[in-house]
Formats: structure tokens, C-alpha cells, sequence
């Protein structure tokens, strides 16, 4: 596998829309940074969270997910509680080609404050905003900063397309869109 640059990235997303909307340089100004980076994209987080709570002492269970778990928040930033995390999502909705693995990294600025952006590969010809998670992994509150940058997305191309992809199986998380739970 090889990763792919700025100018694959920038060339698929023109003629794909494999990022939408996409932004075709980096932007810091004041700013977490986000946008087109010399070997990846660097996402922003939407304005939609969900923060987890332990009010109804709700257990976290995959296979039957407690929605009283969390409290739904629409805001320009977010506070998740100490040792706790929270789930938003992209600004950007993403098409991933067929031959073409995705994998995200934190950002270094959240990383040095002990937040973790956890996401899981984009497989080919998944499409859908990417469900994140931000654990603070602090004994202190920590900000989530809507609409700027979140984790960075590197792509992978494969030596040939797959045999069969996350479409060709429908995978459950196929096109979502919004902060989406998890599913069986």
C-alpha cells in the first residue's frame, strides 16, 4: 500500500467528490488547523456531540445501547467531563474509492492536552460523515472546538481493488450522516 498525496487527494476530490466540502489548503488562522495537508486531509468536527453521562448509571453495552447514556449538545465547543469522552462527528461527508483504505490520526494539538480522537478505518466505498470520539483522558475538563480541525485522514491505495467492499456487503454505517450510535 502507498499513501497518497496532497495533489491525489485534492484531484479525487474534484472529481469524485470523495470530500465534501472540501478545502484545498490548510487553514490556521486562530484556528485548530484543517484542510488539504501535504499527505492527508485534516477534518473539522461538526457542531453536534453527544457527551456521555453517568446520571442513570447506564452500563455501555455495543449490543444494546442505552441512548439515556449521553446528553445531546449542539454548540460551539464542547466541555466533556475529566477521565470522560463524548461523540461528534465530521463537517466534511466522505466517498472512499474502492481501491483506497483510509486510516485517522489525532490531531498533535488535542493530543498534547490528553484528548484522544479515536476513529475506526474507513473501508472502501464506505460514504457517510465519520462518527469521532474525543476521550479526555485528563482529571481536568477539557474543549472540543466545533468547526475546526479534529484528526487528520491518510490514504491508503492497495496494490488492486478489493474483492468485495463495505458497499458490496452493506455495512451497517453506510451512509450516515449526523453523530451515529452504535448498531448490531
Amino acid at each position: 500500500m502507498a499513501i497518497l498525496s496532497d495533489k491525489w487527494i485534492r484531484g479525487e476530490a474534484h472529481r469524485s467528490g470523495m470530500i465534501e466540502p472540501f478545502v484545498e489548503h490548510q487553514k490556521r488562522d486562530g484556528c485548530i488547523s484543517y484542510g488539504l495537508s501535504s499527505y492527508g486531509y485534516d477534518a473539522r468536527v461538526a457542531d453536534e456531540f453527544k457527551v456521555f453521562t453517568n446520571v442513570h448509571s447506564a452500563v455501555v453495552d455495543p449490543k444494546n445501547f442505552a441512548e439515556n447514556s449521553f446528553v445531546d449538545m449542539k454548540t460551539d465547543c464542547c466541555i466533556i467531563p475529566p477521565n470522560s469522552f463524548a461523540l461528534a462527528r465530521t463537517v466534511e461527508y466522505f466517498r472512499i474509492p474502492r481501491d483506497v483504505l483510509v486510516i485517522c490520526l489525532g490531531k498533535s494539538t488535542y493530543a498534547r492536552c490528553g484528548i484522544i480522537v479515536n476513529v475506526t478505518p474507513l473501508e472502501p466505498e464506505w460514504e457517510g460523515h465519520v462518527t469521532l470520539e474525543f476521550s479526555n483522558t485528563t482529571p481536568l475538563p477539557a474543549k472540543i472546538y466545533a468547526n475546526e480541525g479534529a484528526c487528520q485522514f491518510l490514504f491508503l491505495k492497495g496494490d488492486q481493488p478489493c474483492e468485495t467492499s463495505y458497499a458490496d456487503r452493506s455495512g451497517k454505517y453506510m451512509g450516515q450522516r449526523g453523530v451515529t450510535l452504535p448498531k448490531l
